[in-house]
């Protein structure tokens, strides 16, 4: 298969400090418990719909343009790329957050809700996910202090890294 890139140059974010969210660190409230109930959870199942969710333009900070949907979608197709998708009970699309996998490693790239609690229901489905295939290091980027506040931390550089490397196996 021939991938046809973007002619754009996409910029590489390497921030210092880095956030990571400690998969045994999450913090899952009683409200997201409840709320999790009225959701259910998908993965994989419309990749493209969560990217373009997470950039939309009435979001602040929006930041996904179409050639950011189109590259990640080519690194979804060749299996890289994924999505955690939240449907409420009528089956709509109520929040997701997608990232690239490599190995025991998961960048999060960005998250969005409709839904009460969605995106947060999103995070915790991952986090079991991870856990569940006995993966690592969950990259958040940048601790925001939402991010904080469901147990996000920030770490040095070559902390990072040695952690990368462990979730990557080398």
């Amino acid at each position: 298969m021939e991938v046809q890139l973007p002619r754009r140059t996409l910029a590489w974010w390497s921030p210092n400090p880095r956030g990571i969210l400690p998969l045994e660190a999450l913090r899952v409230t009683r409200s997201m418990r409840q709320s999790a109930k009225h959701y259910d959870v998908r993965f994989d199942t419309c990749f493209g719909e969560v990217v373009r969710r997470c950039g939309h333009p009435s979001r602040k900070g929006a930041w996904i343009t179409e050639e950011i949907v189109e590259a990640y979608s080519t690194l979804h197709t060749l299996g890289w790329a994924h999505s955690v998708e939240v449907f409420d009970r009528e089956g709509r699309l109520s929040g997701g957050l997608y990232g690239v996998r490599i190995e025991g490693f998961f960048a999060g790239e960005s998250m969005f809700h409709i839904g009460r609690d969605a995106s947060k229901v999103a995070l915790m489905s991952l986090v079991q996910l991870m856990r569940d295939d006995g993966m690592a290091l969950l990259d958040v980027q940048w601790c925001t202090d939402h991010l904080a506040s469901l147990g996000a931390i920030e770490i040095g550089r070559d902390a990072y890294l040695a952690r990368l490397a462990d979730a990557l196996g080398d």
